[in-house]
């Protein structure tokens, strides 16, 4: 994403010495005249209005305020010599800078109630308008949460019959994994064996589509475009719409705060619905029998017509003590070795199934 610059605030310190709240931009506290402390942190303003003075946005661009090394005086980035000392600035050392302060405060912050007099003033107001004491900062007023309408819950009857429901279901579930589990060896003999070979025509066929215009068939017929999405990115391009994130406020290290958005951009394109010609299973022609020497069918092909898919089957029949039972084979090799009267060890479960066979030695 890019951070886009919304524009500058000012940021405010409380001193650590009697709490009022000053300006960020101010070193000294101008009730109590101490001076700002290197590890002060700056905060937002209860209502945030951005800067207008050129020369102030230039201080804050420039970079973090630095500390003189000798008086700890704070100077701006650009100063070479201490403004209190004179000392060098060289190896001072800047303030941290970066963090977020919080969302962009552009709106009326409500009143204050003096905690002395009891006095309402202004949200933005650092002192009592009556008795001048130092007022504390406005809390944002919070979102108002919707009312949602719950809907009306279960019955004690309905719940406990869902949970019987649910709970004969799991040990439905559980018997059945444990039936299909345990397995019996018995002996069979082979009585039959079957197999299908199944191949699929395929036609060219108008089919309807859709998908971005620089991906459309040079033959195909477009029947409708529209503008959509197809990506976004970081940084702005010719045509794409800007989309940005809610505002909110860094500290540049300068007492003044930077408003930045996160945005991305989205490039849009055309969308199109057309019709191409596709392969189309269009038919299926298959053989079968119950030898051992299965064949592929040879279909005759017309224009604009191909083999597609190809699908072979197998099946064996067994008997074991006069109880019939089938397996399926995985392939030609392993079907050709069932041959007539055969016989085998068959691992069946407790539906009948065959896990698996083995000769019978």
């Amino acid at each position: 994403m890019t951070k886009k610059t919304v524009g500058y605030v000012h940021l405010e310190w409380e001193c650590p010495a009697c709490g009022t709240r000053n300006k960020g931009i101010d070193k000294i506290c101008h009730n109590c005249g101490a001076p700002q402390p290197a590890d002060v942190q700056f905060e937002q303003v209860a209502q945030e209005t951005l800067i207008q003075d050129e020369k102030l946005i230039a201080e804050a661009k420039a970079g973090p305020d630095v500390h003189c090394p000798f008086c700890g005086t704070r100077n701006p980035a650009t100063a070479d010599q201490c403004s209190q000392c004179l000392a060098d600035l060289t190896e001072a050392k800047a303030r941290e800078a970066g963090q977020v302060v919080g969302a962009h405060q552009k709106n009326a912050a409500p009143d204050v109630a003096c905690a002395f007099c009891g006095t309402m003033n202004s949200g933005t107001a650092r002192h009592c308008v009556h008795c001048g004491a130092a007022l504390p900062k406005a809390a944002p007023e919070a979102a108002a949460k919707p009312q949602v309408k719950r809907a009306a819950g279960m019955s004690k009857t309905a719940r406990f019959a869902l949970f019987g429901i649910l709970g004969l279901f799991v040990v439905a579930c559980l018997a059945v994994m444990i039936l299909s589990s345990r397995t019996e060896e018995v002996v069979g003999e082979v009585q039959g064996v079957s197999w299908e070979y199944a191949v699929a025509i395929e036609a060219l066929t108008p089919v309807e589509d859709e998908d971005w215009r620089d991906r459309v068939p040079d033959d195909a017929e477009i029947l409708s475009c529209q503008q959509e999405v197809r990506r976004t990115q970081a940084n702005p391009a010719p045509g794409a719409v800007e989309v940005c994130g809610t505002p909110y406020t860094v500290d540049t290290g300068t007492g003044v705060g930077e408003v930045v958005q996160d945005c991305e951009y989205q490039v849009y394109d055309d969308y199109c619905t057309f019709t191409a010609l596709q392969w189309r299973t269009f038919d299926l022609v298959s053989l079968t029998g119950d030898d051992l020497a299965p064949q592929w069918p040879n279909p005759s092909l017309g224009q604009d017509q191909r083999i597609g898919e190809e699908t072979e089957t197998y099946e064996v029949i067994f008997d074991a003590d006069g109880r019939s039972y089938t397996y399926t084979p995985n392939s030609l090799s392993e079907y050709t070795q069932f041959t007539a009267g055969s016989r085998w060890i068959l691992e069946v479960n407790t539906f009948n199934n065959v896990r698996s066979v083995t000769p019978d030695r």
